[in-house]
This record gives C-alpha cells, structure tokens and sequence, in this order.
C-alpha cells in the first residue's frame, strides 16, 4: 500500500503538472476540465455502455469527447433510443423487461468480446452495483469502471457496511442489523428500537424495498411488502431496522479513490426533499450548514470510502437531524444520478475523472487542489401525475421543448421530441441542471428555467418543481425529506378555476388554430379565392357573431365572438363587459408561436394542439390546456364499474394475488400486488365487501386502469 502511494504521488508530480501546464480547458466557473492530452499513456480504446436513457447518453459525451469508441446496448423497446442513435455501435440484448436485457450479464460480456470492448461503463442502477457483472467483468480481461467488487459487496449489504463504520468512527443510527430474520424477531426489535421505524432492504438502493411504520399494528404489512419489493429487485429478501429520524434531512458527500491509495471528496448535496423515498430536487453545496459540519461530514466520508479500499466514485450518503448531527445511511459504490451539480460547482468531470481512474491513472486533483464556486440546483422532470401520488404517466412526448442551454443552464437527457416513455422504465424525461454565483440567483434561473419547459402528450411534475421551487420554505432552505407532506396544501392546491384572461387565450388559440388550418387548404386548393376556404368571418352587411364552447381543467365556458377580420375580434360573456383582442400566429423554430394583445394587455404563448386537446404554454402562470367538449353520445361507457378495483393508469404484471372468491374482506386489506415503472403497488378493499371474482392471476399483464376484481357490498345492518 504504500509504494503504491509513492508511485501515485510520483505520477501526479511529474505527469500531471506537464498536463495541467498546456491541457486543460476551462469552463466559466474559472476550474479545469482535463483534456484528452494525456503524457501518462493511453485511455481505452472502446468502452461499452451497458445501460440506457440519459445516463448512457451522457456517458458517450465524455467518451467521445476523449476520443474512445462507444458501444451502445438496447431492448426492443428501445431500439429507436437517443442514447442508440449518439454511439458508434449498438446491438440489441433482448426483450423490453429489464430481467431480460438490461439486466442479463452474459448478453452485455458477450457483445463486449465479440467487439473486443476494453472497458465497461454500468452508468448507474441496473448492472451498476452488481458483485457478480464485476467480477465477471475482470475474469474476462474487461475493465470494470466502477468500484471493485469487494467494495461493493462490502458497502452494499447494509448491515455489513454499517458494521465496518461503527469501527472507522462513522456515526450510525441506531437499529437491528442482525442474522436472524424470523417475523418474531424482527417485530421484538422493532418495538424494543420505538416507533416510528425504517425498514430497509439490506441489498437495497434508490427508494426501493423501504417502508417507514409509525406503529406496532401496521408493522407486519410493511415487513411483507418490503420484502416482496427487496426480492424482485434485487433478489434478496433480508431487512433491517432504522430508528426513523424525524424531519431529518438527507446530506451526501461525492468522494473518489484511485488505485494507489489517494481518497478525496468533491464536498456535499443536498438531496432532502424526496417524493415516494426518491430524490426530485438537489443542490450543491447544501444550505445552511455550519463549517465545522461540512469539515465533520466531509472527513467521515473519506473515512468511510478508506475503510473499504475503495476505487472510483462513490456517495456517502448521511441522515442529519435538525441539531446537525448526521449517521451514516450508506454508501452507493456508483455515479448518482444527481451528479450534475458537483460538477458545475466543481468544474470536474466526473465520467472522464471515472474513466482516468479505471485506466489506472492517478486522480486528476489532490484535495488541496478541489475548490468549489458558486451553487447548483437539479430538478428531475419526470413523466408522472403529482395529483395522483406521483403515478408514472408513459407515454409519447407529442411537443417536447426545453429552456435554452448554456454554460449555466444544462439538461441531460435520454429523450427527444416524438420519443415514447415507456412503462417498462423508471419514467425521467431529464435533470434540468442549473448554476450561479449564490443560491439566491440560481434559484431563480431554475425557476425560470421551469417555466419555459414545455411538454405535452403525458403528464409531468413541471408545474410541481415550479411551485416547490418557488415555496418560501424551500427559498429559505428550511428543507427535510418530510417537506412534502409537510406542505402538501401549499404544493396540491385545489383545482383553480380557469381565469378570464386564461379563457380569452384559450378563444384566441382555437380561432387562431381554424385560420391555420384554412390557411393550409388554401395552399393545396386549386381555387384560393373560394369562400369554402376562409374562415375570416366577412359578413355583407353585417358582422359574423359566434359562441364558442371550451373545457379546461373540468370546467365548461361560453364566449361569443364578433369577428373583425384580420386577426381581430370582440369577445363578450355573461360574466363581464365585452373586450377588445387582437393575435397574430406564425412559426418560430418548429413552434406555433400566439402574440397579440387582450385589451391593452399584451401577451406570449406557444400553442400545440395534439388530437382534441390545445396546449398553451407561457412563461409565467398562466400555462394550461383545453378542449372542446364532446357531445354526450361520445362518452358513454359499456362497461359496467360498479363494484370494481382497478389497477394504476399504467401497464403492471400481478406479483401476488392474496385473495380468492367467496372471500369476506375489510376495509384496507391487500388484494393483489402488482408491480410496474419499477414500483410495487399493492391493491386495497374498498370497504369490507365479499370477493364474488378475481380477474387476474399472479404472472398476468394488467392493463392500464383496469378492473381486476368484482367486489360486492356486505351491508350493515
């Protein structure tokens, strides 16, 4: 260990300094970037990239960058994939289930030794933190950028990994870690530790396979599910138990080891506020800690990387409660997926930091040489429902625009205008990644930065991340993972009426949509003067009046509209005096783009309108959608739904079914478990009711909100 220490430090004192002397390119935060001009030898010649979405994509950038062959992998499903399209290979490994591609070793070593691959890239979740996709990597003469497998098997059983720091001086919370995994044990300890409680998969990462129990009597249904959820992710079914600490908040340190023993870190995130027990909202550095902290959880997490031997990068993720103290929670041997924002705080590249590393060259920087400017935020922008418990939302994203990208803005993404989200995956569309000078003005730039965000075609959290953004409690930096909940009425706010500016917008689209839309007859009709193709309202002797008809956000208007001609009209309603409005439509950049004024107030917005609904998206808050409403006839349904429970808004495969006919259950009770976008959801009675038949079977495809049971009422007398 120590010569290799010495030869370490030899190579970074003579090699890196002719490096730092003439290759190094510099962003504007004023830190070096490496370059791909390297007096310590070569790189890899071809890395293969075994994962997908944003993540592969962002890995090809760097590579590329340095100058190294990328192959890429894909499923059927993702054939037509971003991250396909940007490699210089790509072969496909299989069906759209993870377990049967994405996850399958042999398919990603095999393509790797027909292509004569070096190096393997696991980006992270998948194959990123699997013992055995390392070793295997290593027994076929591949390079496996990551950790070494000891290390990951050491830091991912979390009762071994808690051990080891109990014994390195890294504060634990206290909990059982222990063997015995009998129901009786586990609910002893859970009531000797004192509710509430965390239990946690011990091979478990990313939310999955936890449930937090606030008392005895619900103990026995989360063990259940927790397990459940541990052994189809990661095959294994062994818990353990965590005092729950209370409003606390999740603190994270980026360290990186090379291979001659040098450790450092890349300072802290802030990664607190979390919906479902994952992350939507980092920052770095985390606000208002105080320095002795930061210096204290800093050298923990050195500490904690050194116990273990570790190579590569990593996170020491750590739970601080309000007085600043903070356990060790534990240590993801992988990139995370909110490393963006150490790297605009940094000016470090971490991928390429990665690839150096597993090349067998020293790291780019010694702690002394690691300085931190400015402060970055993260926004996950997921396709999903917030109003529905953050239900995932597949599907195609018909308009998809982004702010613009710049040194200080940035968007990693897997996705593209016209690209489906599909349900076999977890459902992100991008990390939306900003930076400034302070924490104040970066906010700002992410708020801004939100609300010129346009997607339509499925539902997403953008208007969410804007409104948690934007909550005094957040701009303080008083945040937790609780924050959520804790400000649910604040971040859910009921439905809002649509205004009266919002319904002349939604009147001066629709009309402004007719006029294209004749517009485009006109081009292909042999008689453009014919009165069948205008729509100008042109009356003789009298002036064309109209009432048109919309829905938005469940609520019908009516408005009559006198035309003018010209773009020009008046609108009258029952509610108000009649106002004067003025649009004018034209493309710009492949966008439908509505000016004009309403009264004497002028506005902006870029309109889409995707089957029988219109989008209009602004910079400011009044961005919604309408449509015209159908005629009864159209909504009639044949299927009868009394007495049903239905399955979510997307595609899930049946893990369990727990009840049978003839049945009498109670209110609560689980009927089935189902699992898809890599959740578990479990199905519950109503009310107490009778089971007259099930729909489904375990190993079934459930379609998207769908019936699965036919219940029926047990009437009280």
């Amino acid at each position: 260990q120590y010569w290799k220490m010495a030869i370490g430090r030899l190579l970074l004192s003579v090699g890196w300094i002719r490096l730092f002397g003439r290759g190094r390119r510099w962003r504007s935060t004023g830190t070096p970037v490496l370059s791909n001009n390297d007096s310590q030898g070569s790189l890899f010649d071809s890395v293969l990239v075994a994962n997908r979405g944003e993540i592969a994509c962002r890995v090809v950038k760097t590579a590329r960058r340095l100058g190294i062959k990328t192959v890429a992998v894909f499923s059927e499903a993702d054939r037509d994939a971003l991250h396909v399209a940007m490699a210089d290979e790509a072969h496909c490994i299989g069906p759209p289930p993870s377990n049967e591609s994405y996850l399958v070793m042999d398919k990603i070593i095999d393509i790797a030794e027909r292509n004569n691959i070096q190096a393997i890239h696991p980006g992270y979740g998948f194959l990123s933190e699997n013992k055995q996709f390392s070793d295997l990597c290593k027994q076929k003469g591949i390079e496996f950028i990551g950790p070494p497998a000891y290390a990951i098997e050491k830091m991912g059983i979390k009762s071994i990994s808690k051990a080891i720091m109990s014994e390195s001086g890294v504060p634990v919370v206290p909990g059982y870690f222990g063997d015995d995994q009998s129901d009786h044990r586990l609910k002893e300890e859970a009531d000797k530790i004192g509710y509430p409680i965390l239990i946690k998969a011990d091979l478990g990462g990313g939310g999955k396979g936890m449930r937090i129990v606030f008392s005895s009597d619900e103990f026995q249904n989360m063990l259940n599910s927790c397990r459940s959820e541990s052994l189809k992710s990661f095959g294994d079914d062994k818990v353990l138990l965590e005092k729950f600490v209370e409003k606390p908040r999740h603190v994270e340190v980026q360290v990186f080891a090379d291979k001659y023993g040098n450790t450092v870190h890349l300072f802290e995130r802030d990664c607190s506020v979390q919906r479902r027990h994952q992350k939507i909202i980092e920052e770095a550095p985390a606000p208002d800690l105080l320095d002795n902290t930061r210096h204290s959880i800093w050298s923990a997490a050195v500490r904690a990387a050194q116990a273990v031997g570790y190579v590569g990068a990593g996170t020491v993720e750590f739970i601080m409660d309000k007085y600043q103290n903070f356990y060790f929670m534990e240590m993801n041997t992988r990139l995370q997926v909110e490393h963006p924002i150490t790297e605009m705080i940094t000016g470090a590249d971490l991928v390429e930091w990665q690839i150096r590393v597993a090349a067998g060259h020293p790291l780019p920087m010694m702690q002394d040489d690691i300085t931190k400017n400015g402060h970055s935020f993260e926004a996950r922008v997921y396709a999903e429902d917030p109003d529905q418990s953050f239900m995932p939302s597949p599907g195609i994203l018909h308009h998809l625009t982004t702010p613009p990208i710049s040194d200080t803005v940035r968007i990693d993404t897997g996705v593209r205008h016209g690209d489906e989200v599909t349900a076999f995956y977890d459902p992100m569309i991008a990390k939306l990644v900003v930076w400034s000078h302070d924490r104040k003005t970066a906010l700002k730039k992410l708020n801004s930065s939100l609300k010129q965000y346009q997607i339509a075609g499925v539902k997403s959290n953008i208007e969410f991340l804007s409104r948690l953004s934007e909550h005094p409690s957040f701009i303080k930096g008083d945040v937790h993972t609780g924050f959520i909940e804790q400000h649910h009425s604040d971040l859910f706010p009921e439905l809002r009426r649509v205004t009266t500016f919002q319904q002349k917008l939604a009147i001066l689209s629709l009309l402004s949509l007719e006029e294209l839309t004749t517009q485009q007859s006109c081009d292909y009709n042999s008689d453009p003067y014919s009165l069948f193709n205008a729509n100008t309202g042109d009356r003789i002797n009298s002036q064309y009046m109209r009432r048109v008809k919309l829905l938005a956000n469940g609520e019908e208007f009516t408005t009559d509209v006198c035309y003018h001609g010209n773009g020009t009209y008046t609108l009258l309603s029952d509610e108000e005096d009649s106002v004067s409005v003025s649009c004018d439509l034209h493309e710009t950049e492949g966008r439908l783009h509505l000016s004009g004024l309403v009264g004497v107030e002028k506005f902006a917005a870029d309109i889409k309108m995707i089957h029988d609904v219109i989008y209009v998206f602004t910079n400011d808050d009044n961005t919604f959608s309408f449509s015209l409403p159908q005629p009864h006839y159209y909504n009639r349904r044949n299927v009868d739904e009394v007495g049903g429970v239905r399955s979510p808004a997307y595609s899930t495969t049946v893990n369990k079914v727990l009840v049978m006919s003839g049945d009498v259950i109670d209110k609560g009770q689980v009927i089935m478990t189902v699992e898809g976008m890599k959740m578990e959801t479990n199905i519950l009675a109503p009310t107490r009711c009778v089971v007259k038949d099930v729909l489904y079977g375990k190993g079934d495809i459930v379609p998207g909100d769908s019936k699965v049971c036919v219940l029926e009422d047990i009437l009280e007398e």
